[in-house]
């Protein structure tokens, strides 16, 4: 995973965002997540051939990722890597292939933007795991 740095520029007619680091030649689809609160997580979702890059359009947002080692039956203590990305400053994380995320906002509206390297259905990847399986202390 890597975190692609972004930014902004502002003048009398207002603030620009943006991320020039950012290729998206790979995307084939995106899409929106917005909890419906902060207290919901999207936890543990993984893909073992699909890539994506994670953009916060509103609010903040907790990723936290995990490098799979067996889709079929992940070791239990595996590292859990957390980013914390936001509106701000326009940033992105990428995410290879062979993580499972967890995402949470921690404001309410926040709003995620996700694209990903395969349209839906394009491939049979999505693993799902135990929301506790990898929770920190």
């Amino acid at each position: 995973m890597q975190v692609l740095q972004g930014g902004s520029h502002e003048d009398e007619r207002g603030t620009v965002f943006y991320n020039n680091s950012l290729d998206l030649t790979l995307v084939k689809r995106m899409y929106v997540i917005e909890n419906k609160d902060i207290d919901t997580c999207r936890a543990w979702q993984g893909h073992k051939i699909e890539s994506r890059w994670f953009v916060v359009v509103q609010g903040i947002f907790e990723i936290k990722l995990v490098k799979i080692d067996d889709f079929e039956n992940p070791s239990g203590n595996l590292e859990v890597q957390s980013f914390i990305i936001n509106d701000n400053s326009m940033d992105s994380l990428f995410v290879e292939k062979g993580y499972a995320s967890s995402i949470q906002a921690l404001e309410p509206k926040s709003r995620l933007v996700v694209f990903s390297d395969y349209q839906l259905g394009e491939v049979k990847d999505d693993y799902k795991f135990d929301s506790q399986k990898w929770k920190q202390k």
